[in-house]
């Protein structure tokens, strides 16, 4: 028996069985097609909006429970006391309330004493209840050196010498400032240019440029040391990139750090070949060996071409000009090979210094910073956004996607505790746990498919149960390069090489400085008046990487 159409209401319309032609059943069809659009639509701009509020620190969204409004209970809505819990302290106070002497480590510059007159006799002095007032004292300085000028008997004239440290007609605190303000708090050269002729400096905006981008060869030195340093004393190295914009075109910036320092590096382009380079640093050079020809096989180098190179190996070169004349005189024309090859010889390079062979490089699932013998280990927190990109349709898939998170991340919990105490049995119990996780049958083909690309990177993963030292995700290098991202938006673009190299030493000096215990303004106070307080901080990685491996 033919089964007849039900009546069915849309947007409030009764549409009768016998209303349903075939144009009104199409257009039903259209509109359930548009609603099952819109849901998904909502649930995707509602995920962004919770991505938004994580990256930026704000409080989630309250949750409204279903009912009636308490506004609308005869005894009121709930006092805010009463929903607030009591502090997890013995005297129920929150932590870090306890008093303190707030000025007792303060310099006091200026004693100010108050005393009472006309006081009546026999009046007993007690001595001083003290108040201190904190203050800043922002004003000019300047110095006028009178240098006297002698004409001798032969009348050459002569000029004092002025003292060793003055080498600018700008001095070091105001250097220390304009830097301090510039790559610290972000100020634009426009913003410090007017802040500096309100107090009183008479300094040109080609004079500022001038102090922020030049007479810095020692803190390009200092930048330059951090990397070699951290790789001597570190078991792993944390990689991250964003884009970046360098005179009117798109660049990108890479980042290489851990709890001991951080390092950027801004170039024209993205690709191993860059990141091999920077890795080889300081060394340079391109090697072609055995090793370059066993990296050219991995990747399905043509045999014919293969076995022409291997009458001419065992070479170095040493620049990136010699090495270019010698892919063109082996007739290396098409852009892929050429790339291989240089990858090859980089890598090739980068094995014969030994510099990374007891490492891990932690990193998010870029193509470019998975290198052939060397360890790699990836983010999980970027793994489980595949599967909380997907958007369930339905209950039933709801509920798998609900089941599966909570899953990886109960997963991702005994990974945690593994890391404070590895176990062998822990350690097996981890392994079949993941095979058990990741290809499980949920029903839902696209999760199914999702799961099974994770469990497919199990080794990566899983580099953990080797190497307990290792964190488990990327959030360090992300949230290291989020001030490089911050510092693109407010000042956009470099203009000169000068301005890009010193962009990315100044923020590496400065993110290193933090993890190291050092205030920035202190380190550009002592390395631009020559104090030498604050030792090198190649230095001071290898000191705190000897005082953690002691605790």
């Amino acid at each position: 028996m033919e089964r007849k159409p039900c009546t069915q209401t849309v947007c409030g319309v009764e549409i009768l069985p016998e209303q349903r032609t075939p144009l009104v059943e199409a257009l039903l069809g259209v509109i359930d097609q548009l609603r099952a659009t819109v849901q998904q639509q909502q649930m995707r701009i509602d995920q962004l909006e919770e991505e938004i509020r994580r990256l930026k620190g704000l409080p989630d969204q309250p949750k409204r429970k279903p009912g009636p409004s308490p506004l609308n209970d005869p005894s009121g809505p709930p006092s805010a006391s009463a929903e607030k819990k009591k502090p997890n302290t013995p005297d129920g106070k929150r932590p870090g309330s306890a008093k303190r002497s707030k000025t007792r480590d303060l310099i006091i510059h200026r004693d100010v004493p108050l005393l009472l007159g006309d006081l009546p006799d026999g009046t007993r002095f007690l001595g001083y209840q003290d108040f201190t007032v904190q203050d800043l004292k922002v004003e000019p300085y300047n110095t006028c050196y009178r240098r006297g000028r002698y004409q001798l008997l032969d009348g050459t004239i002569v000029t004092a010498l002025l003292p060793e440290h003055v080498t600018s007609h700008f001095g070091p605190t105001l250097r220390q400032y304009a830097l301090y303000q510039h790559f610290h708090n972000h100020v634009t050269q426009p913003l410090l240019h007017e802040e500096l002729l309100e107090f009183g400096v008479d300094i040109s905006a080609g004079q500022i440029n001038r102090l922020l981008t030049e007479g810095h060869e020692a803190f390009y030195q200092e930048k330059d040391s951090l990397l070699p340093a951290a790789r001597e004393v570190s078991a792993y190295l944390q990689t991250d990139d964003t884009s970046a914009r360098h005179q009117g075109k798109a660049g990108h910036t890479l980042h290489i750090g851990n709890d001991l320092f951080a390092s950027f590096f801004t170039t024209n382009t993205k690709s191993r070949v860059n990141f091999l380079k920077i890795l080889l640093s300081p060394h340079q050079g391109y090697l072609f060996n055995d090793d370059a020809l066993f990296y050219l096989e991995c990747f399905d180098l043509p045999q014919k071409l293969l076995a022409r190179l291997r009458t001419d190996t065992g070479w170095l070169y040493e620049d990136d000009e010699s090495w270019e004349a010698r892919l063109d005189a082996w007739q290396i024309t098409a852009a892929e090979h050429r790339r291989l090859l240089t990858e090859g010889a980089l890598w090739a390079n980068l094995l014969a210094h030994d510099l990374y062979s007891d490492l891990v490089f932690v990193s998010d699932d870029a193509a470019q910073f998975k290198l052939l013998a060397f360890l790699h280990a990836l983010c999980w927190v970027h793994m489980e956004r595949h599967v909380a990109q997907l958007i369930p349709l339905n209950a039933d898939q709801r509920a798998a996607h609900e089941a599966a998170r909570d899953a990886i991340w109960d997963y991702y919990q005994r990974l945690k505790a593994y890391r404070e105490s590895p176990t062998p049995a822990r350690r097996a119990r981890l392994e079949t746990g993941f095979d058990r996780l990741f290809l499980k049958e949920t029903g839902w083909p696209e999760l199914n498919e999702v799961l099974r690309k994770i469990h497919s990177k199990k080794s990566e993963l899983l580099l953990v149960l080797d190497h307990p030292e290792i964190p488990l995700h990327n959030n360090l290098s992300e949230n290291d390069i989020r001030q490089y991202v911050k510092k693109r938006k407010i000042s956009a673009g470099t203009r000169s090489d000068a301005g890009r190299r010193c962009r990315d030493t100044f923020l590496s000096l400065k993110t290193t400085c933090r993890k190291l215990g050092v205030t920035f303004w202190r380190y550009l106070q002592d390395r631009i008046q020559g104090l030498h307080d604050v030792p090198p901080l190649a230095d001071l990685i290898r000191r705190k990487a000897a005082e953690l491996a002691n605790t």
